[in-house]
């Protein structure tokens, strides 16, 4: 690699961007492109919606499951960072696009309220970071404290005039720095005053600025509004711009984005300026000059006892009115939550191999330990359908409305356990581990370790241990004993297809009343009841209810024929879970010995080797983990009464 090209090329790119002409200059730049004159809602409505939006399509199974069959918009921007936070970026966008229209979001505050850890920081910095990112780069007066539009040179007398020529709406009033310069430097020639073009930057505080929570005793209204420069004090009287340092938060991040970290830790005198800055526009200046314009994003952040506390109080109504609420609940779909945990490993440097279902594992205890108990059914089955998986009872799939189990508990996903607390457990596992690899029983143990030491509420810590050593400890092994078992069977796929097609030959015989013709000899007989009774009673089909399971699955079946779909074991699911039961119950007598056994003759020893073989090449264990989870199961499954 040619290190000096690269800086070069960089310098060049520099260059390029870099940008500096008179105020004519930028009005023929604005009559070409009346974009670049927008205001801060509109330009960070572009900046994101540029890397695409799209509709969630019909065909995705989140659509209907999960969505309700609601067109949310999806947007490209946050797709490899957030999971599981569609809605709630769907609400922050609709908020930045109203703002953009110049509706009344325009002058309010954007507050995302959720628990801790729940995602708040993250999407205020990617709001942040998406202007850093941006090629959108803005024109403003060189040298201006506040980085303001040119347009504010104009008189009021022409604006009107200019902005039917330019296409533009010109709002807003320059800042005392620059009419001090206009008219001590340029007489008042406005079309003389100097334009530059610079883009955003949180550390070079360039339009982007984040205020601290501060208590009380440090607090200083100074860092939002700038200040006076006490050594030219003597020099200057306080009406003088030239004593001015503005260099607040307001100031900062004018054109671009404010950010409240914790905003309810401050106390209400310090937030008195975002009264001003939200409907008026205007912000103070230090000492005796005039108020400031200001174009921004306001962005705020908090959890829900500081804002519970905040609106309790009757005398904050004003600030409370200027707010935008937008709750940020944890993630409760299963599979969103192990993308986030995945994502945070891949920025590690933990090389770890982890074993089948370890983050599944810590994704369940975390979003078990959020949903709320319901009359419907258990939290393993809220979960799942949560998670837009079929829930099997009795031969057909659990019918309960994801809508009213939501309806039913209205505050869920605002408490329970981090996605902090689940990160630092599974970092633990690896950092404790003398081993290449780590398995759900290790990730258990250390959570259940790290509730023991860090959950304080007694009843809190009950709840979580009773999740992880009976609910998912049991779930656990019933993934596994089904896996041990699969992997136990040569050709499982085909075996599988071959027992479907089977039953459904059978089924549909039986349906329609007509004999069954042998697939070899071509011979009339009967359906084979005993056999399709071995496999309708993995899954609790007895009785009578086998008539119209049986003409259930025959219906979906040549439902999905007709309509040219695929058709195999897979395609309905009782089904698939029953041929699935009826296969793993065959072997599992044999998988245990197998397994179990400390001394193998060289058949189980054979089957053994094999066992490990297609763990490693079908379900992505290593050989080692492999051996570990085979341990585990001659200990804990298929015990000998």
């Amino acid at each position: 690699m040619d290190f000096l090209n690269l800086i070069k090329q960089q310098r060049s790119d520099a260059k390029k961007e870099a940008w500096k002409g008179t105020f004519i200059d930028y009005l023929s730049v604005v009559k070409e492109n009346p974009g670049l004159a927008k205001l801060s809602h509109r330009r960070l409505a572009d900046v994101i919606e540029n890397y695409g939006v799209n509709a969630i399509p019909e065909s995705d199974p989140r659509f209907k499951k999960i969505f309700d069959g609601d067109k949310l918009r999806m947007y490209d921007y946050f797709k490899d960072e957030f999971f599981g936070h569609e809605k709630v970026i769907a609400k922050i966008m609709r908020y930045v696009k109203s703002a953009a229209m110049k509706g009344e979001e325009s002058r309010q505050v954007l507050l995302l309220m959720g628990p801790v850890g729940s995602g708040k920081s993250a999407l205020s910095d990617s709001l942040k970071k998406a202007l850093e990112k941006s090629n959108d780069l803005i024109y403003h007066l060189d040298g201006c404290p506040v980085r303001e539009e040119p347009l504010h040179l104009l008189p009021r007398s022409l604006r009107d005039e200019f902005s039917k020529h330019l296409g533009v709406h010109i709002e807003g009033d320059l800042c005392p720095v620059c009419r001090h310069r206009l008219m001590e430097e340029f007489n008042g020639e406005y079309e003389k005053f100097p334009v530059a073009r610079s883009g955003f930057s949180l550390r070079g505080r360039r339009g982007i600025a984040v205020v601290p929570p501060m208590d009380a005793n440090s607090q200083d209204v100074s860092a939002l509004i700038g200040s006076e420069d006490i050594s030219k004090l003597d020099k200057y009287s306080e009406s003088d711009p030239r004593v001015l340092n503005l260099d607040g938060a307001f100031n900062v991040g004018n054109r671009g984005i404010v950010e409240f970290v914790e905003i309810f830790k401050n106390e209400i005198e310090f937030l008195h300026t975002i009264l001003t800055a939200t409907q008026e526009k205007n912000v103070p200046t230090p000492g005796k000059n005039g108020m400031l314009y200001f174009d921004g994003v306001i962005i705020s952040h908090c959890n829900e006892a500081e804002w519970n506390r905040f609106k309790s109080e009757h005398t904050n109504e004003a600030v409370l009115d200027r707010i935008v609420k937008i709750e940020v609940p944890y993630v409760l779909e299963l599979s969103q939550e192990m993308k986030i945990y995945e994502k945070m490993l891949r920025r590690s440097d933990f090389k770890a191999h982890l074993a089948p279902h370890t983050i599944k594992v810590a994704a369940m205890f975390s979003v078990m330990s959020r949903l709320k108990p319901s009359q419907k059914c258990d939290i393993l089955t809220k979960m799942k359908i949560y998670d837009g998986q079929e829930v099997i009872e009795k031969g057909r799939v659990r019918k309960i409305d994801i809508k009213d189990l939501r309806e039913e508990a209205k505050h869920e996903g605002m408490d329970g356990i981090s996605t902090r607390f689940i990160t630092k457990a599974i970092d633990n596992a690896l950092t404790d581990s003398d081993k290449s690899f780590i398995t759900p029983m290790r990730v258990i143990d250390s959570l259940i370790k790290q509730v023991k030491e860090q959950i304080v509420k007694d009843d809190d810590k009950k709840q979580y241990l009773e999740i992880l050593q009976k609910t998912i400890r049991e779930e656990y092994l019933k993934m596994l004993e089904g896996e041990i078992a699969k992997a136990f069977v040569t050709a499982y796929e085909e075996q599988a297809q071959s027992l479907f097609n089977n039953y459904l030959d059978n089924a549909e015989s039986f349906t329609t009343k007509q004999k069954l013709k042998d697939r070899v000899t071509n011979e009339e007989r009967e359906p084979d009841e005993k056999f399709m009774r071995a496999i309708e009673e993995q899954i609790g089909i007895t009785g009578s209810a086998k008539d119209g399971f049986r003409s259930d699955v025959t219906a979906y079946m040549f439902t999905k024929i007709r309509r040219g779909q695929t058709v195999d074991y897979k395609s309905y699911e009782p089904l698939k879970e029953a041929i699935e039961g009826y296969l793993i119950a065959s072997v599992k007598d044999m998988a245990r010995i197998v397994t179990k056994s400390k001394s193998r003759d060289n058949e189980q020893q054979k089957k053994y080797t094999d066992m490990i073989q297609t763990m490693v090449d079908e379900y992505g264990y290593t050989a080692d983990s492999a051996e570990e989870i085979l341990t585990f199961a001659a200990n804990n499954l298929w015990r000998d009464s």
